[in-house]
Formats: structure tokens, C-alpha cells, sequence
């Protein structure tokens, strides 16, 4: 956990330092925006304490103008509601009143850093991967997570860094199918001044921060096949160029990978690259889908009702017996992700002594034990979800819908968009002029406020 504290803090830093470090967070110091910025550019930071007197809106613009994403927590002198609010609407996660709480600060740190997600299980099945997961654990191997959405992946990933020889330095996680295409490379390997249009410093990239620690690729199978070469060049040599760099950069880091894709198939289909695909695969663990451990369904379930109990601050309950079988029943296609939301439903929907069947529902309120389930009605409920968001419109509204969030995601490059939506720049940006001419808000070249100009 790697903590930037900017400002003063009127005295109160150096016992908030203490009480971070006591917790296990490298601590770094900026008495300004402009140093935190430097710093956040040089090395990176998990997580940002800012003195409420100083403009953390400034900062927070500042820092989506570089595409810097670091949560934000304020801090001021006493329990002063007005600046609390201030700093919330200004951009901050949290605001912590000084003097710091001990069990305050470690609980944001806990919350930020996401480290309190601990690996439950009991299954045999999920056992042998804990097992195999620990015996490469003190290796360098690089190492392939697979397995469906949300069966706990980058939870195996934190397990097997912290067990490493590379505990005591950063755990950096990537997730490549958050971060469009044309700014991922300078995401994982940084870029110079002046590289492209917004590069206004230098910045160093996720391999960078990560050197002596573990770099998490989540969700390899999105990033596209000319990054998948340089990848490829940056684990076999242990090297980087950064974007508009002259010299390589040496880099000292254990890959981790993840996917919820078959990534053979997508060799064989050339979507994905045989030779990058060997370098990740030495180890590869292999978590199973939920519904293939029936005995981690109630171990799970029951951790999560205590946390949320907890979080919640109300009486922590037990499951009743109809309860602990509709939960070992259910197919859960959404894994571990889709009991813990059903788990936090329960415990704050229930009002009895115990966590009956009535009390756990599916998002749609419906009873668990009487939800449709399985792939053919998930499947159903998506169509019908399609439907509903389809009927009544035309064809047009659709089309530019698409076109527009496709926009928006690629932040503006119409050449990109172009490309992902599978027509010629000159078409896309013709259709772009009929919008604004029509008074339709379109995203501006490179990102920015929405404007009526193509």
C-alpha cells in the first residue's frame, strides 16, 4: 500500500504517518498540488491523504487531465461538516477528521487498498488450485489466472504475491479491458513530455511502478495484438520503451495474468498471440466456477454476512436451514461476485433472528429458491433486457446511440472509434457533422467537455 499524504495537515502528519506505517503503507510526502503530481508521475501512489484547505478540485481535474486515477481521501482539523462536503463534491472518496483514529484510517486504507479480501474456501476443488498456487508462490514464474467472471481471480493473484519473495513491494493491477486501446500502452509503460497530445510531463508507466513487485494483467485476452508484441518484448528482456522515449528502461517484475476467455482458442483464431501466450502460461491455476465447489457456497455466504454485518452495524444472524440450501442449490452464473450482492441484500433486507429464504432475493426481488436459473433463462433475461431498450426506436436513434458511446469510450480518437465500430473515418466523421448539425452534443477530439462541433 503505497500512501501520498499532501499538505501539512497542521501538525497532524506525523502522527498520521505513524498510525499508516504502523499499518504496513509506505508513506511518501508532498507539501503541494505540484509536488503530488511529480511524485504521483514518478512513482505512483495506491492512495492520496489531502489537507481539505488546499483545491482538491483543482487536483482532481488535474489529475483526469493526465488520465491519473488515484482515489482521493480529505483530511481536516476537527469535525468540520462544511468542508466534508466540499471535498465530496469536489472529488474526494472520504473525508477523515483530525486528530486521525487509528481504526479510522486503517479501515480506509483497508477499503482502498482491497486488501482485507481474504481467500475463503473449503472445497477439495478449489483446495488443489490454494495448494499448486502456494508452491509458485516464492517463484518468479510468470502465471495465468483463468476461470469465469468473478470466481475470485485477482483475490489467487493477491494471494500468490503476498506469499512471494515480493511481498514487501507494490502489487499493481491493470485491468486492460477498462483502459481503451490508445491509452493503454502509455498506461503500462509510461510516456515522455510531449509524446502526444496531453503528455504535459513525463510519467511513468505500471511496469514501473510495479519494479520489485507484481504486475497484474487483468483480462490479457482484450488487449490488442500490437501491445501483445511489445508485452511480449518487455517480459522476455525485461525492458520497456516508454511512448516517445529514446532509451529502454530496465524493469524488475513477476507477471500475473488473468482471463475469463479460452486464450489456445483465441491463439488459434489470431487474436491473440501463441508466443505471448507461452511466456505467461509456466503456471497456470485454474479457478473453477462456483456452482463446481458446492462446499465454498456457505463458507462464502457466512464470511460475507458477518462483513456486512459489521459494515452495516447491525446484529449478525444466522442462516435458517431452507435458506442454506437454496444457497447450495442456485447455480450462481455470476460466481462469487453475485453471492457476496445477494449475501449484503440479505443481511440489510432481513429483520428477524435469522437470514431465512424470504429475505434473500435476486435483484429483481424475486425469491432465490423461485428464480429462473441457469444458462438458458439468464440467457432469456438478457434477451428480454435487449428487447425492452430496442422496441420503439429507430434505426437511426440506434445508430447514433453506438456510434456516440463508442466515441466517448475511444475519448474522442475518431480513428479508433472508427475502427471498432467497423467504418471509414470519412463516414464517421460525416455522420458527426449531421449530429451537431442537428444539435446532438458530440465528444470532442482527445477527450474534454462535450461541444456541438464535430
Amino acid at each position: 500500500m503505497r500512501l501520498l499524504i499532501v499538505g501539512t495537515l497542521k501538525g497532524q502528519l506525523t502522527t498520521a504517518t505513524k498510525i499508516a506505517m504502523d499499518r504496513g503503507a509506505a508513506v511518501t510526502h508532498a507539501e503541494t498540488i505540484d509536488q503530488a503530481l511529480a511524485v504521483l508521475r514518478g512513482r505512483g501512489a495506491d492512495l492520496l491523504m489531502i489537507e481539505v484547505a488546499l483545491d482538491i478540485e483543482d487536483l482532481v481535474s488535474r489529475l483526469e487531465l493526465e488520465h491519473i486515477h488515484v482515489p482521493i481521501v480529505a483530511c481536516g482539523i476537527e469535525n468540520n461538516a462544511r468542508a466534508a462536503v466540499d471535498a465530496i463534491h469536489a472529488g474526494a472518496k472520504e473525508y477523515i477528521p483530525l486528530p486521525p483514529d487509528p481504526e479510522l484510517i486503517a479501515a480506509v486504507l483497508a477499503a482502498v487498498a482491497d486488501d482485507s479480501r481474504d481467500l475463503i474456501y473449503r472445497d477439495d476443488a478449489t483446495a488443489q488450485v490454494i495448494k499448486l498456487a502456494t508452491q509458485i508462490a516464492t517463484s518468479d514464474a510468470s502465471v495465468l489466472i483463468t476461470g469465469e467472471s468473478g470466481t475470485g481471480k485477482e483475490v489467487l493473484a493477491r494471494y500468490v504475491h503476498t506469499r512471494s519473495n515480493r511481498s514487501k513491494k507494490p502489487f499493481i493491477c491493470v485491468n486492460c479491458a477498462a483502459i481503451p486501446e490508445n491509452l493503454l500502452e502509455s498506461e503500462l509503460f509510461g510516456h515522455e513530455k510531449g509524446a502526444f497530445t496531453g503528455a504535459i510531463a513525463r510519467r511513468i508507466g505500471k511496469f514501473e511502478e510495479a519494479t520489485g513487485g507484481t504486475l497484474l494483467l487483468d483480462e490479457i485476452s482484450e488487449m490488442d495484438v500490437r501491445l501483445q508484441a511489445k508485452l511480449l518484448r518487455a517480459i522476455q528482456e525485461r525492458i520497456i520503451d516508454r511512448v516517445g522515449g529514446t532509451r529502454p528502461v530496465p524493469v524488475d517484475i513477476r507477471i500475473i495474468a488473468t482471463s475469463n476467455r479460452n486464450l489456445a482458442e483465441a491463439a488459434r483464431n489470431g487474436t491473440f498471440r501463441e508466443d505471448l501466450l507461452f511466456r505467461l502460461n509456466v503456471v497456470n491455476l485454474k479457478l473453477p466456477p462456483l456452482r463446481e465447489r458446492p462446499a465454498d457456497v456457505i463458507e462464502l455466504a457466512q464470511y460475507f454476512v458477518k462483513k456486512y454485518s459489521e459494515v452495516n452495524g447491525v446484529a449478525l444472524r444466522p442462516f435458517s436451514a431452507e435458506a442454506r440450501k437454496a444457497l447450495s442449490v442456485h447455480r450462481w452464473p455470476g460466481n462469487v461476485r453475485e453471492l457476496e450482492n445477494t449475501i449484503h441484500r440479505a443481511v440489510l433486507l432481513t429483520t428477524g433472528t435469522e437470514i431465512g429464504v424470504d429475505g434473500i432475493l435476486t435483484p429483481d426481488g424475486a425469491r432465490l429458491d423461485q428464480a429462473r436459473s441457469g444458462p438458458a433463462a439468464y440467457a432469456a433475461q438478457a434477451a428480454e433486457q435487449v428487447t425492452r431498450t430496442l422496441v420503439g426506436r429507430t434505426v437511426a436513434d440506434v445508430e447514433r446511440d453506438l456510434i456516440l458511446e463508442t466515441l466517448k469510450h475511444c475519448l474522442g480518437n475518431r480513428t479508433h472509434a472508427a475502427n471498432i465500430l467497423g467504418i471509414s473515418i470519412r463516414t464517421l466523421r460525416n455522420k458527426l457533422n449531421e449530429y451537431t448539425a442537428g444539435g446532438v452534443p458530440v465528444p470532442p477530439p482527445g477527450g474534454g467537455e462535450i461541444r456541438g462541433a464535430a
